[in-house]
């Protein structure tokens, strides 16, 4: 099964379905890409309170007088909201149905993002595998990529998350 074999919603009876996010460990295919949609246009509030949210005051995200003194003239993007909106896209086309977020690796800062940039992301699914501790979860791991509307990569790194297996999901439960 592929990606493309994937139905966003589950009938859930005559003439009613419900919308159904993410993945089942079962769904993952290494080496497909799953570009995330809709993008997000960064704002100045999105800079200023994640910013201040994390306690990085820095004035290069907080201070347009100082930020029109460096080489960018302007107040750069923080990259805690630049990582928080690249992961917060991927969630829907790949960890949604999932239990636990594992971590990032190799987080790569590659390009400046700046207020008014629209931000797209990517998601290539690396490797999977059953977890040994929790036999109806399997862990996944994908390299997720930043891509501004013009093209630039700003931001790469990879995620692992556990995902449940199709007959181990918590759908059912939960009334989704």
């Amino acid at each position: 099964m592929s990606l493309g074999d994937i139905r966003a919603y589950k009938k859930v009876g005559e003439g009613r379905f419900r919308e159904s996010r993410g993945l089942f460990f079962e769904d993952v295919v290494v080496g497909e890409i799953v570009e995330h949609r809709p993008g997000r246009t960064v704002t100045e509030a999105d800079n200023v309170w994640q910013s201040l949210l994390s306690l990085n005051p820095h004035p290069l995200h907080v201070d347009a007088a100082y930020a029109a003194k460096s080489e960018w003239g302007r107040p750069l993007v923080s990259s805690l909201v630049t990582l928080s909106i690249v992961t917060g896209m991927s969630v829907n086309g790949t960890s949604a149905k999932g239990v636990a977020n594992l971590g990032w690796e190799e987080i790569r800062l590659l390009a400046p993002v700046f207020v008014g940039d629209t931000l797209y992301a990517e998601s290539e699914f690396l490797k999977k595998r059953l977890s040994r501790s929790r036999p109806t979860l399997g862990v996944v791991t994908c390299a997720t990529r930043g891509i501004k509307a013009d093209g630039t990569v700003f931001l790469t790194c990879k995620r692992s998350f556990l995902v449940p297996t199709r007959e181990h999901g918590l759908e059912e439960a939960g009334g989704y």
